[in-house]
């Protein structure tokens, strides 16, 4: 259903810096690349995850109450998702961990600009 989740920066170059390291640790790599437009996905038709500087020229702002949450296949690859976000200068919001007590394994971060990213994986989906 969702094709690409956006989030804004005010510098492109930091950002794209960022997260061409984050994305390699879940194999994601670069499918559009546009002067004030990148986007990454693991696979051509899979969902992908972008970042622009925002076209209307006015300052990025994260969006209060807006969290991104990219799905990982396991509680490892959460694990080192948020631990290499962290190493890129992301601040915590939540480290790794069950939510719910049982299934919903997940992270929370703040990137450079702010915006709030969550990688999480389902335990013995039913």
């Amino acid at each position: 259903m969702i094709g690409c989740v956006t989030v804004g920066t005010n510098d492109l170059q930091r950002a794209v810096e960022f997260y061409d390291q984050l994305m390699a640790v879940i194999g994601a790599t670069r499918f559009l690349d546009k002067d004030h437009y990148v986007a990454w996905s693991v696979k051509p038709n899979d969902p992908g995850f972008s970042v622009t500087k925002p076209l209307n020229g006015k300052t990025a702002t994260a969006g209060n109450g807006v969290t991104v949450s990219l799905i990982m296949p396991n509680p490892e690859q959460v694990n080192m998702f948020y631990q290499k976000a962290i190493s890129l200068g992301a601040t915590d919001e939540g480290k790794p961990g069950l939510r719910d007590g049982k299934s919903y394994y997940a992270s929370y971060f703040r990137d450079l600009d702010g915006n709030k990213i969550n990688a999480y994986c389902l335990l013995n989906p039913d």
